[in-house]
């Protein structure tokens, strides 16, 4: 598979050209896709953790969570991430039959309060599945393993698609660390190059000269 970049239907507003409103500062822009962003996100989580006290039914419990954790996948996938952070990703398939993931990112401003919040929500959620996960990998607890597995896989391709949005669709995430890490790294070596070469140095006489 690969990365490409198509116009979507006519009938569609193109990426980016949306209507944008600036807020006052501390304010949110969209405050309604802020709190379904925050709502679906946190009702599965809640629901997973109290449904043994409101349903002996696994199979109730196990529709119920389904249902909210597909609205969350949906959410944030076409409207949270489009409206907060101007991220998008999506996948669809040529004439050829082959298939084409795309990574969009806006390049008009954000909110940051609504950023902070996204990507808080984006990451600390798939961490708590993944506690869950293990609490019943422990107990082999197989029912609600699978469940946990079904939200990791929803939770986890949202994470993975608004990251590889936010550092850029063409380079895998190893290449984006590793050219971090050498950046600081000619980073840090210049600095101490520069500093050994600006230290004080005292002649003979007792005088003190700077060498360059």
């Amino acid at each position: 598979m690969s990365s490409a970049t198509v116009p979507l239907l006519d009938d569609t507003i193109p990426f980016g050209d949306e209507e944008l409103h600036s807020s006052a500062s501390g304010k949110l822009t969209h405050p309604y896709v802020t709190f379904f962003h925050l709502f679906f996100r946190l009702s599965s989580v809640v629901v997973y953790i109290l449904c043994g006290w409101f349903s002996e039914s696994f199979i109730t419990s196990f529709v119920v969570l389904i249902l909210l954790l597909s609205m969350d996948f949906w959410t944030v996938k076409n409207i949270t991430g489009r409206l907060m952070v101007g991220l998008r990703w999506w996948n669809y398939v040529d004439d050829e039959g082959k298939s084409h993931w795309v990574y969009e990112a806006r390049k008009n401003r954000v909110n940051e309060r609504e950023s902070r919040i996204f990507w808080i929500a984006l990451i600390l959620i798939p961490l708590l599945w993944c506690v869950f996960f293990l609490i019943a990998l422990f107990r082999l607890n197989l029912k609600w393993l699978l469940l946990v597995t079904i939200a990791l896989i929803l939770n986890g391709a949202n994470l993975h698609g608004y990251i590889k949005c936010k550092v850029g669709g063409s380079e895998s995430l190893s290449t984006v660390t590793s050219n971090f890490f050498r950046q600081q790294v000619l980073q840090n070596a210049i600095a101490m190059v520069t500093r050994q070469a600006t230290v004080p140095t005292t002649n003979p006489m007792g005088s003190t000269v700077n060498t360059i």
